[in-house]
């Protein structure tokens, strides 16, 4: 593991989230994360990142508090968690109230639109840099690819519920991988 730019302490890791939560929403978040926690600050390697977002997009909620507090539990356990997921969404939590407040004003700025769409398109453009990220670490295992095209095949061209899918594909992929590890120690 890379040596951290800034060690990870509960003080960084609130105002790191904080700073997630304040300026950013939508799919892109993950995008911003990964490079805050991975690229930046290298708190945790990329293949973890990875793991504990696709980990992080199965379960229950939203996936960016799930992630929020896979990695602060990975750094600081409990209380990191606590901390990373209070931080991302106090600071929204305000703002969102403030919004209301003035929400007749700002819908009538001739650029709100506009800059609500720029926006979502940086989002889009975050999260596609983490598929492909992740797309790239899988695309040279065997066992990742027929995964990947179960699920896109089911879900995407067959329409078959998602959660169906997934409580029969993640066992056969987590057990492919079980036994990749195994052959290879």
């Amino acid at each position: 593991m890379n040596t951290p730019a800034q060690p990870a302490t509960l003080t960084t890791i609130f105002l790191v989230f904080f700073r997630i939560g304040l300026f950013s929403f939508g799919g892109g978040l993950s995008g911003w994360v990964y490079r805050e926690v991975v690229t930046i600050r290298h708190w945790i390697e990329e293949d973890e990142f990875l793991s504990g977002l696709a980990v992080c997009q199965v379960l229950p909620g939203p996936n960016i508090t799930n992630l929020a507090m896979f990695i602060g539990n990975r750094l600081k356990g409990p209380l990191g968690a606590a901390t990373s997921l209070f931080a991302l969404l106090v600071g929204p939590f305000f703002a969102v109230i403030g919004f209301v407040s003035f929400y007749s004003v700002i819908n009538t700025l001739p650029f709100a639109d506009a800059a609500l769409q720029g926006v979502a398109v940086s989002a889009m453009g975050l999260l596609l840099i983490v598929a492909l990220k992740g797309a790239r670490k899988a695309a040279g295992r065997i066992e990742a690819i027929v995964a990947f095209l179960a699920v896109f095949i089911a879900v995407g061209l067959l329409h078959w519920s998602l959660l169906l899918v997934v409580v029969v594909v993640a066992p056969l992929s987590v057990a492919a991988a079980w036994c990749r590890r195994r052959a290879h120690a």
